[in-house]
């Protein structure tokens, strides 16, 4: 059916036409627009920004155990409204909010019946949907069996994906955890592995300024299985659920839900790389679950595993970096695995009582498993079973504990998801920070669960111990994370280390090949709100000064970002705010030195700035640097090296 477009506007943005089976939805500046149709009885959805298509009709709907809601459809109507929010979540990139979008509420009905609305939200840089389903008749649960939603990219676009890993592959046959490399600049068409990809993704949609799309999904909790995006062949992307082979074969792929019922989000981020940098959508479309039982305490810690490995784990020096994160005046050590049997809970309770006499709490490691993998980590057996997680849980709380890494979830299934959830609210009930590794993506979890602190789901800093190869791209993975993975949530990432080689002695294993200026950008690069450094007692001695200066001062919590300039895989410069003072910092990943002139109007003309910087050689250096009356400066970063300006 030909659309016929009426340019009535309708509450601050939202447009209507005056036929049900054409919509349009635009953001509150009118940039960015979507359009819904249902010609051909096949509901679909088209997004533009600033005139450009950015999504061509990409399909809308639900294929469920009591009806194909994805053909023989009517748009009947859509409610329009106007959202606007506000709101303080401590934890993510920008700790206070404000939100607008334009809002339509389409209801599609199939033989005259209303059997799906799919609700829209368009704001300044983002789009989002959900579906909500209907009982029928007697009927009021269901299986979602399939969704149709799709994502159609443009010709000759180019995409920034984490191709998804095999199920019960790799370590332990620990697979899948979000742990895969990316490939950058890359065009449409494929299917990573043969699996698809990992949430976010990133597409950069061709133009004389190109319109970069990152799409990813929020809200998702234990009443949803976790999604991916699969291709379908040139540029049509759709969601696709969990692997058969996760959680060891144990549960099914697809959803129950009880009706009326609603999916998570599909979240889509356009426009300038700004957008995707500094978007707050994962946050945005969610609600806190449950309250905080107490205020918790974010901030840094130290972590031995990551330079000892398992052999560290004794309660010796476990002390030792008790005493070195007091010397830091950081918050936390975390205690990583076989603690229960090289050091023993009487003997971690004493470790507790010390930490608590230096003002450091404890992070305790826990194997997650059950029955999904064979990861043989000690405590095992207990996070996976109510009764024991929280006889275990309410242990902790009477020695002080101040939170956990569960390790080694099982994929993606609707049971995983309850157990995440399930942890996370147990934890709350204990007064315990949560951080999740081998495991899924954050969806929103931040705000939803008031404890939760952060996840892994990225190729984080182990790998760097195991292999060289890590070591050697890990300033381009640094340039990644900022525009991919680290946008939609905490990542714990576990890095800046100032040691040289990532063995106790700092003489043998795997070499860093970045300098310690790039160290200290990425503890402000990286966001998470619990941050344990891949730093060491033998730090205070053989690092440089100004190094452990900063070290000691960077906040981990902000209260706002801003993307300067930057490519994917390539250099990253961006400025973080936390209180009154901006951290402004910056990662070379390119063969050569990166030259720009920046603008920098967080800093006053004429203010007098801390310039930490890398020569040729990698060798850094503290300057005092006065700002011009332009209020620019003109850096350079050579490959590996970092940049930090800090007043």
């Amino acid at each position: 059916m030909k659309k016929i477009f009426v340019s009535m506007v309708f509450l601050a943005g939202c447009l209507a036409t005056a036929f049900a089976n054409d919509q349009r939805v635009a953001s509150p500046d009118g940039k960015l627009v979507v359009t819904i149709n249902d010609e051909g009885g096949k509901p679909t959805y088209t997004v533009s920004y600033e005139g450009q298509i950015v999504l061509t009709p990409s399909a809308l709907g639900l294929q469920t155990n009591i009806g194909d809601f994805t053909q023989n459809l009517s748009l009947k109507s859509c409610d329009s409204n106007t959202i606007k929010d506000h709101y303080t979540v401590r934890n993510i990139k920008q700790q206070t909010v404000d939100y607008e979008a334009a809002e339509a509420v389409c209801h599609f009905t199939q033989g005259n019946k209303a059997v799906m609305d799919v609700t829209f939200r368009v704001s300044n840089r983002d789009v989002a949907y959900r579906y909500r389903v209907f009982p029928k008749g007697e009927t009021r649960v269901c299986v979602v069996e399939r969704e149709a939603s799709a994502f159609a990219m443009p010709e000759n676009t180019t995409t920034f994906l984490c191709p998804q890993s095999s199920p019960m592959h790799g370590f332990a046959r620990t697979s899948p955890s979000y742990e895969t490399s990316y490939d950058l600049d890359v065009p449409v068409g494929r299917n990573g592995w043969g699996e698809g990809y990992t949430f976010p993704c990133l597409f950069k949609v061709p133009a004389a300024q190109p319109v970069w799309v990152l799409i990813s999904e929020t809200g998702t909790d234990g009443d949803y299985v976790g999604c991916r995006l699969l291709n379908e062949g040139t540029g049509n992307y759709r969601i696709g659920f969990p692997q058969q082979s996760e959680m060891n074969g144990v549960g099914s792929v697809t959803p129950a839900i009880s009706l009326p019922g609603d999916t998570p989000w599909r979240t889509i981020t356009v426009g300038p790389l700004a957008n995707i940098v500094e978007t707050t959508v994962p946050f945005d479309l969610v609600l806190p679950k449950y309250k905080a039982s107490q205020e918790y305490i974010y901030g840094k810690g130290s972590w031995s595993w990551i330079i000892g490995m398992d052999s560290s784990c004794n309660f010796d020096e476990q002390k030792r970096y008790i005493d070195f994160s007091a010397a830091m005046g950081y918050q936390s050590v975390l205690i990583d695995a076989f603690w229960d049997r090289q050091i023993g809970y009487d003997r971690i309770a004493e470790l507790a009582r010390y930490g608590k006499t230096k003002g450091v709490g404890l992070f305790l490691w826990y194997n997650s498993n059950g029955s999904w993998n064979d990861a043989p980590q000690t405590p095992i057996g207990k996070m996976n079973n109510a009764r024991i997680r929280r006889a275990e849980m309410k242990w902790m709380h009477d020695n002080g504990i101040r939170g956990i890494k569960v390790d080694f979830f099982g994929g993606d299934k609707q049971p995983m998801m309850q157990l995440y959830e399930d942890i996370l609210a147990d934890a709350n009930d204990f007064g315990l920070l949560v951080i999740f590794h081998g495991c899924t993506l954050p969806r929103g979890w931040e705000r939803m669960y008031p404890n939760y602190a952060a996840s892994e789901a990225v190729l984080a800093s182990e790998n760097m111990h195991f292999g060289q190869g890590s070591c050697d791209a890990e300033a381009r993975n640094a340039c990644i994370h900022p525009f991919i993975r680290n946008t939609v949530g905490s990542m714990d990432f576990g890095g800046s280390t100032l040691n040289k080689f990532y063995n106790a002695d700092n003489q043998h294993g795997t070499h860093r090949v970045t300098s310690d200026v790039y160290a200290l950008a990425t503890a402000v690069l990286f966001q998470s709100a619990v941050q344990h450094f891949a730093m060491a007692p033998n730090n205070l001695t053989d690092a440089p000064a100004w190094a452990i200066d900063f070290m000691k001062k960077v906040p981990t919590t902000w209260d706002e970002v801003r993307f300067i300039d930057g490519y994917p895989g390539k250099y990253i410069l961006l400025a973080r705010r936390s209180g009154d003072k901006w951290y402004v910092v910056g990662v070379n990943a390119e063969q050569q030195p990166l030259k720009k002139v920046i603008t920098l109007p967080m800093f006053a003309k004429g203010a007098s700035l801390d310039v930490y910087s890398d020569d040729a050689q990698l060798q850094g250096s503290l300057k005092n640097v006065k700002l011009n009356k332009k209020q620019q400066l003109t850096v350079t970063i050579p490959c590996n090296g970092g940049l930090v300006i800090t007043q």
